[in-house]
This record gives structure tokens, C-alpha cells and sequence, in this order.
């Protein structure tokens, strides 16, 4: 059985069905998000599911930065290719 992460602490399973129905309802998901225009966003998916992830964000405007992986999960954010980069001073001590 499958766990799709939907939001921090929110989780979604479905017993009866196969991991192609949970890869299914996981890209489904992430198109929804996609499809309004959020500018960032992070979600924990499948790393099975990668290749049709970056597939789905390359056609959708949005660029990915995989974070750390374990076992069958990554850490995904997607940027809005359209969304002007967010700048921040940055201090250095010699």
C-alpha cells in the first residue's frame, strides 16, 4: 500500500488499489497544483514517479529542485518558470 502526501501531515491511501491508481491520483494531484499558477510549491512523491513528474512540470512552466530522497520518497519543489526569483541580502562574516 501507498501513501500519497497531500500536505504537511495530510496523507491519502487506498487499500484496494494498485500503485499505478496512487501513481495516478499522485500526478493528478500535482497537475491540479500546477494548473493554478502557484508560484512554489513542495510535495513528497514517489520516486517511481519522477520521469512523469518532470515530464508533467517541463509541459505545465514549472522547473523542479529535488531535495533529499529516502527509500521510495522525494522531496520535490516546483518553481513557476514565470515567478521572478525572490532576492535576499545575504551577510558574510570575514
Amino acid at each position: 500500500m501507498h501513501h500519497i502526501h497531500l500536505a504537511e501531515g495530510m496523507r491519502l491511501r487506498f487499500p484496494a488499489r494498485s500503485v499505478d491508481f496512487d501513481q495516478g491520483v499522485e500526478i493528478g494531484m500535482l497537475a491540479v497544483l500546477m494548473s493554478q499558477d502557484m508560484p512554489e510549491f513542495s510535495r513528497r512523491i514517489s520516486s517511481a514517479n519522477l520521469g512523469q513528474v518532470r515530464a508533467l512540470a517541463e509541459q505545465l512552466g514549472y522547473r523542479l529542485v529535488e531535495g533529499p530522497a529516502e527509500e521510495e520518497w522525494t522531496e520535490i519543489t516546483f518553481y513557476n518558470r514565470t515567478a521572478r526569483p525572490r532576492l535576499r541580502v545575504v551577510h558574510s562574516r570575514a
